[in-house]
């Protein structure tokens, strides 16, 4: 079996070449793929974001010089109209996490605090340990049986190509806490949301709706929940936790925008992107510094062909847009874009959210079938196969796709992605530059196939493109 380094070696060696004011999107995708596989800036964008700033926590100083940064590098790279949009989010940071059992042989557990836990008493708190299989065993606890009590949640997340098994056991995070407060616990703890057997915990956000107060929650690495449920098994546990994380007076995230300006229908956006904050445990390179630089170096790709005469401007704009605020507080990069650009300007739109891996399958909501059909020829040469499943969008683009937008998915292999995800072990050297070329291969067809071709494509009726 060929690598992929190796296939995308041989696609090089007999490039598709358009004309000089080629006007056949498909040829001039196909070009546009195989120029990005012999060279495209998209690892070194990734390098220099990871290595020059590091962590993105949203409202942070290190997330402003992010947006500085990527401002910087799209204008260097020939984007046009780039400006900063910000807006206000919460601010929060991690403080102390610590985890040891009591008894007469403690131990260790190797904990994080989910972005917006609540915090214990500095010294910590002492409490019984009190293990539920599911989260739908602690919703039938009856109310304020928890009191004075450490919940802890096990599940079994396992690896999957399309991320699938993130979802079912998502709420176990996002809901799990709040329902622990709600009957008297006093900290909450789980399984991280994670694949790998790394000692390295993985965090994310929890909610805590209107009348619940926020108690200390915090993921065990793997193992360790392996252990803490092995340990539960034998007898009761008690645990000495100690969670410091404060809460500050609202921060300042944005938006990074830069766009390929269209020539024929300039007010018709194919909307693009990835979002630049990230956790604070590693240095967000899968998470989402990769999707970011995937995105940007397809339109880089793009420009540097109508620079040099290859091809002339796109007919409808392409605005790449590096997402402020996703992790900690939700989609508020995308929803502020949306605020303040109007939703039925978007044609197309696709993020890249889901690390550096191969694009394995493309995925479509949109409302011509047979441009599809020729997008997904044009991607086959790089072992991508259209699906019939609906595309999902990301999470900073999907309000575009319920507005009406044609959302297309160039769906990443994820089959190592949750080993890395949210955790300390999201750096750069587990980015794959042979896979990363790839996936800016299929953006840089993709944006340029939405961009050109005649038609409409949003799946909604009532609205008409230019034929």
């Amino acid at each position: 079996m060929r690598t992929l380094a190796t296939a995308l070696m041989v696609m090089t060696a007999a490039p598709v070449v358009a004309a000089p004011g080629a006007t056949d999107p498909m040829a001039a995708a196909a070009m546009l793929r195989d120029r990005a596989i012999a060279g495209n800036p998209a690892y070194g964008i990734v390098a220099g974001l990871t290595t020059e700033i590091g962590q993105r926590l949203a409202a942070t100083p290190p997330e402003a010089r992010a947006r500085d940064w990527v401002a910087a590098r799209m204008t260097a790279l020939g984007l046009a109209n780039v400006h900063i949009q910000t807006y206000a989010v919460p601010h929060w940071e991690r403080g102390v996490e610590t985890a040891t059992t009591i008894g007469t042989n403690p131990q260790r557990l190797i904990v994080t605090a989910l972005g917006a836990s609540g915090a214990t008493p500095a010294a910590g708190i002492d409490a019984d340990v009190v293990q539920f299989a599911d989260l739908d065993a602690l919703n039938a606890a009856p109310a304020g049986s928890l009191k004075g009590k450490i919940v802890y949640i096990d599940h079994a997340m396992k690896t999957a190509q399309d991320g699938s098994s993130y979802g079912a056991f998502n709420a176990i995070r996002t809901a799990g806490p709040a329902i622990a407060a709600s009957k008297g616990a006093v900290a909450y703890l789980h399984r991280s949301l994670a694949t790998g057997p790394a000692r390295l915990p993985h965090t994310g956000v929890t909610r805590w709706p209107d009348g619940v107060t926020p108690i200390a929650a915090a993921a065990l690495s793997v193992p360790d929940a392996m252990q803490l449920t092995r340990m539960i098994a034998s007898g009761p546990v008690r645990l000495h936790l100690v969670l410091t994380p404060k809460r500050f007076a609202p921060g300042v995230s944005g938006n990074v925008i830069g766009e390929i300006t269209g020539t024929e229908l300039p007010h018709e956006v194919v909307l693009v992107g990835g979002h630049l904050d990230s956790w604070d445990l590693g240095t967000g390179a899968i998470d989402d510094a990769a999707g970011v630089a995937i995105t940007l170096g397809a339109a880089s790709t793009i420009v540097a062909a109508i620079k040099d005469g290859t091809l002339p401007p796109p007919r409808r704009t392409i605005r790449v847009v590096a997402f402020g605020d996703e992790e900690s507080a939700g989609p508020l990069g995308g929803a502020t874009y949306l605020k303040r650009h109007p939703a039925d300007t978007v044609v197309v739109t696709a993020e890249s959210d889901f690390g550096a891996d191969r694009v394995w399958s493309l995925r479509a909501n949109t409302g011509n079938a047979a441009a599809v059909g020729a997008l997904a020829r044009v991607l086959a040469p790089l072992g991508i196969a259209a699906s019939p499943l609906p595309a999902q969008g990301g999470t900073d683009v999907e309000a575009a796709g319920e507005a009406g937008a044609a959302v297309i998915d160039l769906a990443q292999d994820g089959t190592r992605y949750f080993d890395l995800h949210h955790s300390a072990d999201d750096t750069l050297d587990k980015i794959d530059p042979a896979q990363m070329t790839q996936n800016v291969a299929a953006w840089s067809a993709m944006l340029w196939w939405a961009a050109n071709t005649r038609g409409e494509l949003r799946p909604k009726s009532g609205r008409t493109n230019a034929p």
